[in-house]
């Protein structure tokens, strides 16, 4: 079976989302790789001011989901956010539910709050302070 995992990029401050986000989640980053760590014989968009930021990093989220990211090289232009994505977290309880929804609303914003829902779940949605949207969902029928 194939395996969905979402990869954020970040101007710059991707190791303090990632920070936080290990602190919202309560999982460890597994994996953290810096444009300096790139071999010498392979190329790369990395500038040499670059060499200490993130060219990969990932945090297990769950049943074998990966959150992963960088900061994305000048020479890729800006990261930017839209409105048309979301990172879609299901969890097993309404209590994580409400931790995850609340740990990532520190310093964000709400974009639709946490409530029962007419399709039967505990679901709500918010913009983090790194401008990452999230949609958390407990889906009442897996009891």
């Amino acid at each position: 079976m194939a395996t969905l995992n979402a990869h954020v990029a970040f101007n710059g401050n991707c190791e303090e989302a990632f920070n936080f986000y290990s602190k919202v989640f309560g999982n460890e980053i597994n994996m953290v790789m810096r444009n300096k760590d790139i071999p010498s014989e392979v190329p790369s968009p990395a500038g040499e001011t670059e060499a200490d930021k993130i060219l990969h990093i990932s945090l297990p989220i769950g049943n074998g989901c990966m959150l992963m990211g960088c900061d994305m090289p000048t020479a890729f232009g800006e990261a930017t956010r839209c409105n048309s994505f979301n990172i879609s977290i299901s969890t097993d309880s309404e209590e994580q539910t409400e931790k995850f929804y609340n740990g990532l609303l520190e310093g964000g914003k709400v974009n639709m709050p946490l409530d029962k829902t007419f399709w039967g779940s505990y679901f709500g949605m918010v913009i983090d302070r790194y401008g990452v949207q999230w949609m958390i969902s407990y889906d009442y029928g897996q009891q």
